[in-house]
Formats: C-alpha cells, structure tokens, sequence
C-alpha cells in the first residue's frame, strides 16, 4: 500500500491557493494514553489544523523541552509503542483523511527495520516521517524505502545550518522543509525569533519545497507573525501544554481544541 505523500503536497498547496499558511499540529502518540492520544490528535484536526505530526515517544528526547519530555514520559510508562504509534496513524488517518506524519528519532526506526517501519507506516496511511536527527548523509536507506512507499522524508534545517549543507538537505529531502525558528528545544517562548524569517528567505533560494517553521510557536498572534512568510505553522508544545495543564482528559481535550482553532483562526485570517 502507497503512503500519502501527494495528500500532504495538496493540502500544503490547497492552503497556498487560499493565500494562507498551513496548520501544523504536532501530538505525541500515547498521551495521555493510546485512546486518549487518538482522541486529542482528532480534536485538532477537527479543530482547524491542516496537517498532523504524530510523535513518537523516546526515552531520550534530548532535542525536545519539558513539556514535550514530560508528555513522552506519560506515554512509555503507560507502555505505548511503535505498534501503537502506527496503529495512532491509522486511525486518526482514516477519521479525519487529513496528512499524518511521524515525527521520530532515528533510533528507535533503525531498531524496528527501517524497510518495516515504512511499509507498515504506508499501510497505516502515513503521509512521511520526520526524522531531526538524521544526517542526511546517512539517509539513503531510508529515503529509498520511503520512495518506494510514496512517503515524504522531511529533515530539518537550523538558522545556523551552512548554505552547502542547506542545499545537500533541501535535495534528499521531500514533503517540507522543517524549518526551525531558533537553537536549541523545543517548547514554548514569548516571541519569534527574526532569525526563522532569515532561514526561510535562504530557503527560498534553495528549494521549492514547501517551508514550514516550527518551535517556540504558541499564540495565534505568533502564528500568524511566521505565517507572513512561511508556507506552514508547526505548534506542538503550547498543545501538549493544553493538555498537561488540564485536571482531566476531558478538560484536556476542551483546550486543546480551543487553543487549535484560535491558531487556525488567525491563520485563516
């Protein structure tokens, strides 16, 4: 079964078209438990936002803040795993029919089988994989499964990676770009940084791919300050957040959609 590399292309282009940046919401898998993951990763697409990354939990999360660290912590002790991570994708694919990406370390997808987890991620409906901490010259083996398997292979790119580098990443890489807005975690911040508008204007130069900034994004009014100049908006921390700030997985789900639909409001307008 083919992945759904050409849904993410056409969603990213669909919200181009309407002269607006995409919605990126990023969720891990298993938090606060499998079902209630499925059920908070439906809410935001629902909610307004275009496109999904689903994470996967690691056990050292070392490019990620507290919030991102604490919710991954949640889902491996409540025992959440690759199957679980894939059977997410499947399910939250099929009731939404919205692109949904695995956002990973590279690690745990060596360990799995790379030709495997590829296969089994196209068969769950899978739009690509985002994998921050794979150096692109090591790809190979898992760009070429994932063309086979019609899924995106999105790597990304820091204010402080070097124009040669940029253009080497920018041509394996498919899907987007996963521009970072600053160095360092993930998490949430009072402002934007101006170096992201840098990185995308050097994007710009080398690549047509689509660009999407990401970390540090929280309010609608920071969204829409990256989306003046990026193709997409990723939030993920102010979102697990939402969640981890709420006294129930009930109350959890309430904000979550709230605080997705204000991004994708000020996205809209």
């Amino acid at each position: 079964m083919s992945g759904n590399i050409t849904l993410l292309k056409d969603t990213l282009a669909a919200a181009k078209r309407q002269g607006r940046a995409a919605l990126v919401a990023y969720v891990p898998a298993g938090f606060p438990t499998v079902e209630g993951g499925i059920a908070a990763m439906r809410a935001v697409l629902d909610a307004g936002a275009d496109i999904l990354e689903v994470g996967l939990p690691h056990s050292d999360p070392a490019l990620d803040g507290p919030v991102i660290q604490t919710a991954a912590d949640i889902a491996l002790r409540g025992s959440a795993r690759i199957k679980d991570v894939l059977r997410t994708v499947d399910e939250v694919h099929r009731a939404t029919g919205k692109p949904v990406l695995v956002m990973t370390y590279w690690n745990p997808v060596s360990r799995y089988g790379i030709e495997r987890f590829a296969t089994e991620l196209a068969e769950a409906g899978g739009a690509g994989l985002i994998v921050p901490d794979l150096p692109v010259q090591e790809s190979a083996r898992w760009r070429e499964q994932a063309a086979a398997h019609d899924l995106a292979t999105v790597f990304v790119v820091a204010p402080s990676t070097g124009s040669e580098r940029m253009h080497e990443i920018t041509t394996a890489g498919s899907g987007f770009v996963y521009a970072a807005s600053l160095m360092g975690v993930t998490g949430s911040h009072t402002s934007v940084d101006a170096t992201a508008g840098v990185l995308v204007d050097r994007l710009r130069t080398t690549t047509d791919l689509p660009v999407c900034v990401g970390i540090g994004i929280s309010t609608p009014a920071q969204a829409a300050t990256v989306a003046s100049y990026a193709d997409g908006v990723i939030v993920g921390s102010a979102l697990v957040k939402a969640m981890l700030d709420a006294p129930d997985e009930t109350s959890g789900l309430t904000a979550i959609r709230t605080l997705t639909n204000s991004l994708a409001t000020a996205l809209r307008n």
